[in-house]
């Protein structure tokens, strides 16, 4: 038997024995992902942290992730495999900052993306994710005043699909952003079949002459969906492991950050391994702990947004 089938039966075995359940990111390790028990994109995950009955989430992804889960079942012990696994786009929106920013805006309702700290949430009015930010924007009164953080990107990307104004937040995600137009108009000199697929927290210019934008799920939906055997993605390379898995036949080219690889990894998201895996749920650690009145304030915003995605269709 490989050291890895053994990690992954004690892994197994701790579950059962602590009803835990893992939460995995498209965006985790290959191995990682093929660990979780339910693996999706920041709308599924919170949705499955909500309603999960288990008493201990290992959440695989990055802290604003565990964060969220936290906020949504403070009565489960949330531990996360490694705590330097935070998000470059979370940290470019600090809450004090952030808080300034709203206090100069009166009369604008705080729309924030997901990927922000439990104390951003708490100053905003509805959370968001890449699946349902522009229907959550489009339920709302065109007159409506709306602050939009903290990524520009999707936010531009949402302002031109929906025609609003929105005041927008100057955040970026790194692995996304990263991304040159140069590079893509390359990919798709050499590979001229090949369709292109981005995330929206790419520049305008990449979404601009893509074939289809959207977010990691819906992205994943549509290699399925689509007729072409070929496809190039300007997203995080983790993805391409469930492409592949649902796409066997079909050829995937990640945009890569430069010419050293064929790759664009976020290094937040790829510092959880098979054994920070084993031993977070061992030891029951590293533990996410919110100040109460912060996670009952950033609890409001999630509802309501959970809450709105059931009456949408994504």
């Amino acid at each position: 038997m490989k050291v890895d089938q053994i990690l992954i039966s004690e892994i197994q075995k701790l579950k059962k024995e602590k009803n835990a359940i893992i939460l995995g990111h498209y965006y985790q390790i290959p191995e990682v992902q093929d660990i979780s028990d339910f693996i999706g994109d920041s709308l599924a995950l919170s949705q499955k942290a909500q309603s999960t009955d288990a008493d201990i989430i290992l959440f695989c992804g990055v802290h604003f992730m565990a964060e969220t889960a936290k906020i949504l079942s403070p009565e489960k012990k949330v531990i996360i495999p490694d705590l330097e696994a935070g998000c470059s786009l979370a940290e470019s929106c600090p809450a004090g900052e952030f808080s300034k920013f709203i206090e100069a805006r009166h009369k604008h309702t705080v729309i924030s993306y997901i990927n922000c700290t439990a104390e951003v949430k708490a100053l905003s009015d509805i959370i968001c994710t890449s699946s349902n930010a522009v229907g959550i924007i489009n339920s709302l009164p065109e007159e409506e005043s709306i602050i939009f953080a903290p990524d520009k990107n999707l936010g531009a990307y949402i302002n031109n699909l929906t025609g609003r104004n929105m005041v927008l937040w100057n955040g970026t995600c790194e692995v996304h952003d990263i991304l040159s137009v140069e590079r893509v108009l390359s990919l798709k000199k050499k590979h001229p079949e090949a369709k292109l697929i981005a995330h929206p927290e790419c520049k305008a210019q990449i979404l601009a002459m893509s074939d289809f934008v959207g977010s990691t799920t819906a992205l994943l939906n549509f290699t399925r969906r689509d007729s072409a055997n070929e496809f190039i993605v300007a997203t995080e390379s983790g993805i391409i492991h469930q492409m592949k898995r649902y796409n066997p036949d079909k050829s995937f080219i990640i945009v890569p950050t430069d010419e050293s690889c064929m790759c664009n990894d976020c290094p937040y998201m790829k510092l959880n391994t098979m054994d920070k895996v084993y031993d977070c749920l061992l030891n029951e650690k590293f533990e996410i702990i919110i100040d109460e009145s912060v996670m009952e304030q950033a609890r409001k915003p999630i509802i309501r947004m959970l809450e709105l995605s059931e009456k949408l269709v994504l």
